[in-house]
């Protein structure tokens, strides 16, 4: 994943406040903050999180953003307390961004002798590609995470292929795949919600919708997707998200001021209008070429809507081309199925989709809840 260019920390200037704060919390007089929900917590021991906001609002329109979101709901699912605050009291700290604030967050955790769990969303990998001088810095960047996450006592991310990445990495700390996961029942199928999308966009029932969702950056496809547009002009095409065109290379910027007619942007939009374009669109083209999961494909999966996807490693192992979804080698193999899905002439299209939900049902918050409730006992044992 991505980072647009970071704001500085409010860690860099300790409030006086916060001090006190925090020598109270060393004293046991710190009053503890929890999350707004609870649910039954069974049979696991509660454990108290501080999920560590810091400068979320930088990644808060990223996949990061929604996995910490998701993150909050498992807590909650599982009955543990959580705070944002590395001030309060807690047991486990745990992040998600690699932003200067996140090593000073877990320097506060380490001095106060807590736990630390790092979520390693980024690579060098899907560093590259993204933002205007990326490759020059990806070297770098590397150095950078690595440092970054050695802070943990333990290392999450999403799929074995992200995990085999940080292998080579020279990293200390275990390494646990746990997938960012998906809320499935808001993320499902619905009429209304199709007749909302195409109500909301002018598009009338029979038209063929394909979508995708990102940072408009080349590493996502951006590029690739617009080609497809231009290819299918009897088609509408949408792609959700934004970036600002200051932070791209040129070829991108003229790629998506070339766009035609048939194709969309829409910027960022809530998540119920993004789960109703689900719903309402006919295919989901996911032209990415480096992800460590991609939360967006998975809430495409959820919704029961088809899904065209690049061959890239990620996908290795649970994505099978023509059972669950449908797997290209490239723009041109790409621009042949997307058409035939969106003409409906592949047989069994609507079998490929119901068995691409069961991989989103897989992986949905619930189970994630109670896999990261496993892992917070074996940093415990």
């Amino acid at each position: 994943m991505t980072y647009p260019l970071p704001p500085f920390s409010d860690l860099v200037a300790i409030p006086k406040s916060k001090f006190a704060a925090f020598v109270a919390s060393l004293t046991g007089r710190q009053a503890r903050k929890t999350g707004r929900k609870r649910a039954q917590a069974g049979t696991h021991a509660r454990t108290t999180v501080c999920l560590f906001e810091g400068s979320a609002k930088a990644v808060s329109k990223s996949g990061i953003g929604q996995a910490m979101r998701h993150q909050r709901e498992c807590l909650e699912l599982n009955g543990h307390h959580w705070t944002s605050s590395v001030w309060d009291r807690y047991d486990v700290l745990q992040l998600n961004t690699v932003l200067p604030d996140s090593p000073l967050a877990a320097f506060v955790a380490r001095l106060r002798g807590k736990k630390i769990v790092y979520y390693a969303h980024s690579t060098k990998e899907d560093f590259r590609n993204s933002f205007k001088g990326s490759n020059l810095f990806a070297p770098f960047f590397k150095m950078w995470i690595t440092w970054c996450y050695n802070r943990g006592d333990l290392i999450v991310t999403p799929t074995p292929y992200s995990a085999s990445i940080l292998s080579s990495y020279g990293l200390f700390p275990p390494v646990r795949v746990l997938s960012n996961g998906v809320d499935t029942r808001f993320f499902s199928p619905s009429t209304p919600a199709r007749s909302r999308f195409r109500r909301r966009y002018g598009i009338a029932e029979g038209v063929p919708v394909a979508i995708s969702a990102g940072h408009m950056i080349e590493r996502k496809g951006v590029e690739d997707f617009v080609e497809l547009a231009k290819a299918m002009p009897w088609a509408q095409f949408f792609w959700f998200g934004y970036t600002d065109p200051r932070f791209v290379p040129e070829k991108v910027r003229k790629a998506v001021q070339s766009a035609p007619k048939n194709l969309h942007f829409p910027g960022f939009v809530e998540h119920s209008h993004l789960r109703d374009a689900y719903c309402g669109a006919d295919a989901f083209v996911f032209c990415s070429r480096e992800e460590t999961e991609g939360i967006v494909m998975l809430e495409a999966l959820a919704c029961g809507l088809p899904v065209v996807v690049r061959d890239i490693p990620v996908y290795s192992g649970w994505l099978k081309d023509g059972e669950n979804a449908y797997i290209v080698p490239g723009l041109t193999e790409m621009t042949e199925r997307c058409s035939q899905v969106l003409r409906g002439v592949i047989p069994g299209i609507a079998e490929v989709a119901r068995r691409g939900r069961e991989v989103a049902c897989n992986r949905d918050l619930g189970n994630v809840a109670g896999q990261l409730t496993e892992i917070y006992e074996d940093l415990d044992s």
